[in-house]
């Protein structure tokens, strides 16, 4: 009994043991195969994981108006080495290293030729299957790396490995860098870029691909299984010249003032369409850029801007006309205990209406207000919002500031609310949208929404047009709209904005000049009070062709009044249009036609020319110019009457009449450079007679 037990002991300490020494065995096999192993597997684990993987469609193209690139996608590509592919055999690897080593070097000026060949030659013994060679390779440069030594050969015989990704570029850098705006991953999309994604970013691929270690997925052939489709292409009303001068003119302006920032916004009138929108901030280290929309996004008081909307609103109720008389007393003026003042210290005394918006009277407009709506301040409020002011404008562009028109029924409604909002206070506008409403009164009432883009190109095909928008077809009566304008264009001849006056074209417009809200309510800062000077206007004033709003915030150089900030480069814009685009001139008087003369008719031109022809048919001429260089002809019915033209050489020339080649000739002697448009005489000049000549400045001639 007793050895039949232990013979049982025995074999169950058998079995103990041989479960034992079997557990030891496979304990030891996993401590192999995870750490002795395991970079192996784990490599041939990643060798075996393929997925089909989206192949990110080139994002469509945005165009300027006159078809120059904003935006773009450029391909770039990571370029990579299989060291290990079966095709390439050691003979023709060592024979070529050489060589490629050396146009490697060459190309990327990174590394020597020799550096290149060790990398590669470790590569090709370590085995590698996707040894990295270089990231952000141009397109241009893949081209060059398919034609190099081994590379040639392509991926299964050569190892050439590569992959493509899109970089989004702005040619023209930042010139209207937010409005074109950008898509992140990530990142809340603004501008255009974000607007129209949809169109933009095409549809994406698909292709066959092999993760290798460190995570990444490289192609398993050249071919997408799936080819992806490009997006839509964007056209845009930009026009990229006047993006320029007006970035340009604004960049100066604050440099000058040391503001904080500033915005510009150039608008067709009939069209809506925004020909130039610049937007400047100055960050910590005092340089200027493009961080945030300002023209769209930055709603504030708009300050004497908005006088025109209240004396609109009192005109189209009958209560006011233009020579209506107001009081200015001494330029102060109390509203329950709140004390408002005008600039010009004592007072107007006693002016009209017009007179009192030409010199933006604060007394003299919240006066009037106050007059005819105190006890009905919600019928003021009524004709406000009527002129599409209190509402978003609605613009494809997402982040539109809000805009704050109060009611009488508001918490915040005050018995001093009524005035200063007549003078630009407790309303929130922004620029864009004060822009629009201005832009309604030089197109007769007519008020349309500002355009950013015209069509949609796919493939060359438009398959979307975006037709220009009219919010309201008429703001307010003809007659309200006739007084308006007389108005703004007072404000220039006779007013604020003096400075501004021109005698090629005239300007009509509004200067503001307000006081920044901190954001406890109150307009003081550690500095003293923040100012935000603005001009809104339109040109030419007869013939409104377009609109412009200049807004500054924040000059610190002690000059903040709207005329001497933001005027000028209103001025320096519309100066620059009126240089380049004949369509806004005014017509010239046609010459009486030649045919109805017995004797050939001549242009003005040099005496000794002119003289030397007409002698040479034999008509006489007149000798009392016989000193003058330079002579403008009268064509008589027997004979031909020569006037001396003078040329001063100070001022620029009057080269009306003349030949293209005489008119070169005086002008390029004056220093000026001189670009022409058309064929035939000289009918027009961007740069007028009389003027004092800048030396290199450009003059255009029309001719006909």
């Amino acid at each position: 009994m007793k050895n039949l037990k232990n013979d049982i002991l025995k074999r169950v300490y058998l079995v103990y043991a041989f479960v034992g020494v079997f557990a030891l065995v496979i304990l030891a096999q996993t401590f192999n195969v995870q750490y002795v192993e395991g970079a192996e597997w784990k490599k041939k684990a990643e060798d075996l994981t393929t997925s089909f993987r989206q192949i990110e469609a080139v994002r469509g193209n945005i165009y300027a108006a006159d078809g120059s690139l904003l935006a773009t996608s450029v391909p770039i590509f990571e370029v990579r080495f299989d060291a290990k592919t079966e095709a390439l055999t050691d003979d023709i690897f060592y024979n070529e290293i050489d060589s490629l080593a050396l146009q490697l070097s060459n190309l990327f000026k990174d590394k020597t030729a020799s550096q290149y060949k060790r990398e590669l030659t470790s590569a090709r013994k370590k085995g590698s299957r996707y040894h990295l060679i270089k990231r952000n390779v141009k397109y241009t440069d893949l081209q060059k790396l398919k034609t190099f030594s081994i590379f040639r050969r392509g991926q299964y015989k050569g190892g050439f490995v590569y992959t493509q990704q899109n970089k989004r570029v702005r040619p023209f850098k930042i010139l209207a860098e937010r409005t074109i705006g950008y898509e992140r991953e990530g990142i809340k999309p603004i501008g255009l870029e974000g607007a129209y994604t949809n169109y933009l970013k095409g549809v994406n691929g698909k292709r066959l691909m092999k993760k290798i270690a460190g995570g990444v997925w490289m192609p398993i052939s050249d071919e997408n299984d799936i080819e992806p489709l490009d997006g839509s292409d964007i056209y845009t009303t930009i026009d990229i010249n006047l993006q320029d001068v007006a970035e340009n003119a604004l960049m100066t302006q604050l440099q000058q003032h040391e503001a904080g920032h500033g915005s510009v916004v150039l608008m067709e009138v009939e069209t809506g369409n925004i020909k130039a929108i610049a937007n400047l901030q100055r960050d910590k280290n005092g340089n200027y850029n493009e961080s945030y929309n300002y023209a769209l996004g930055y709603s504030t008081e708009p300050g004497s801007v908005f006088k025109l909307a209240s004396l609109m609103a009192a005109f189209e109720d009958g209560y006011l006309s233009l020579d209506d008389i107001v009081s200015t007393g001494n330029g102060v003026i109390k509203f329950y205990g709140a004390e408002m003042k005008d600039s010009h210290e004592g007072g107007y005394g006693d002016i009209t209406v017009q007179r009192s918006f030409e010199v933006s009277s604060n007394v003299a407009i919240s006066k009037l207000i106050v007059k005819n709506y105190g006890n009905k301040p919600q019928e003021f409020v009524d004709r406000i919002r009527q002129f599409g002011l209190g509402e978003k404008l609605g613009v494809e562009i997402t982040g539109e500031g809000e805009p704050l028109i109060k009611n009488p029924s508001d918490k915040s409604w005050s018995g001093i609310t009524l005035p200063w909002m007549s003078i630009g206070y407790e309303v929130h506008l922004t620029p864009l949208q004060t822009l629009t409403f201005y832009n309604a009164v030089a197109n007769n009432g007519k008020m349309v929404k500002p355009r950013f883009v015209t069509h949609i190109n796919q493939r060359g095909r438009a398959i979307k047009e975006i037709k220009t928008e009219v919010l309201n077809p008429s703001i307010c009566s003809q007659k309200t709209i006739d007084m308006a304008k007389k108005m703004l264009e007072g404000v220039v001849e006779e007013g604020t904005a003096k400075n501004l006056k021109n005698a090629n074209f005239k300007i009509a417009g509004k200067t503001g000049t307000a006081q920044i809200a901190n954001k406890s309510g109150g307009y003081k800062n550690e500095g003293g009070v923040t100012y935000q000077a603005s001009f809104v206007g339109y040109f030419p004033s007869d013939k409104p062709k377009y609109s412009c709003i200049v807004v500054v915030a924040a000059p610190s150089r002690n000059v903040y009044y709207g005329n001497l900030v933001a005027g000028p480069i209103f001025k320096e814009v519309a100066d620059k249009i009126y240089a380049t685009s004949f369509a806004i001139h005014k017509p010239l008087a046609k010459r009486e036609s030649s045919a109805v003369s017995k004797i050939p008719y001549a242009k003005d031109g040099y005496w000794e020319d002119l003289s030397k022809i007409y002698a040479e048919i034999g008509v006489k001429t007149t000798k009392s110019v016989k000193s003058a260089e330079w002579v403008s002809v009268k064509t008589g019915d027997r004979n031909v009457e020569l006037y001396p033209k003078k040329m001063n050489e100070m001022l620029v020339a009057n080269v009306v009449g003349l030949s293209v080649k005489d008119a070169l000739f005086v002008l390029e002697n004056q220093g000026l450079q001189v670009k022409f448009i058309g064929k035939g005489m000289v009918k027009s000049q961007s740069i007028q007679p009389g003027e004092k000549i800048s030396k290199g400045s450009t003059i255009i001639l029309e001719l006909a």
